[in-house]
């Protein structure tokens, strides 16, 4: 359960349960936050798909290493932002444009197309960001029609016949 600030007035009143059914229909497209799975300490290997080091040439513990993670005296500092070891996991995630596919309103739950984040159980906030189908919503970009003008008569067609003559002599000579 959370709490709910609405932007505007309704004869809702405090304590009011909200069921599914009123805000979302088949077809809706909306928004879903979560937060993701947390995976603990990882290293950057797992954490950034850093290729780490050799596995033979004498390299016994440089395999998951990161390697170097800057220059020298100058400026003798690691910049921040660098990508190194550290959590991973538990970022608050938002996947936009996924479609409702059913509303069950006795069950009080939604089916969504596509992946939701976070562990099975977790808090989602599902925000309606459109209604109607996908198709519907996307708007159309004004077609523009080229239309091509034909040569008149005896112009171009004398042209591209002494083209086509003079390639085909430099062929046979």
């Amino acid at each position: 359960m959370r709490e709910v600030r609405l932007s505007e007035k309704t004869d809702l009143k405090v304590g009011d349960e909200i069921k599914v059914g009123d805000i979302f229909k088949k077809g809706d497209l909306v928004a879903v936050t979560g937060k993701s799975k947390g995976k603990g300490f990882a290293g950057v290997v797992k954490r950034w798909h850093f290729a780490g080091g050799p596995r033979t040439h004498g390299q016994s513990d440089r395999l998951r290493a990161p390697g170097s993670i800057g220059q020298g005296t100058t400026p003798g500092r690691v910049y921040k932002g660098k990508k190194m070891a550290g959590r991973m996991g538990s970022a608050t995630i938002t996947i936009k444009n996924l479609a409702v596919v059913s509303v069950d309103e006795a069950k009080n739950e939604i089916m969504l197309s596509g992946p939701v984040p976070g562990i099975p159980g977790g808090l989602l906030i599902i925000k309606k960001i459109g209604s109607g189908k996908l198709e519907d919503l996307i708007q159309e970009t004004p077609q523009i029609q080229v239309q091509q003008e034909e040569a008149p008569e005896g112009e171009g067609k004398e042209e591209a016949e002494k083209q086509l003559e003079v390639k085909e002599g430099k062929d046979e000579g």
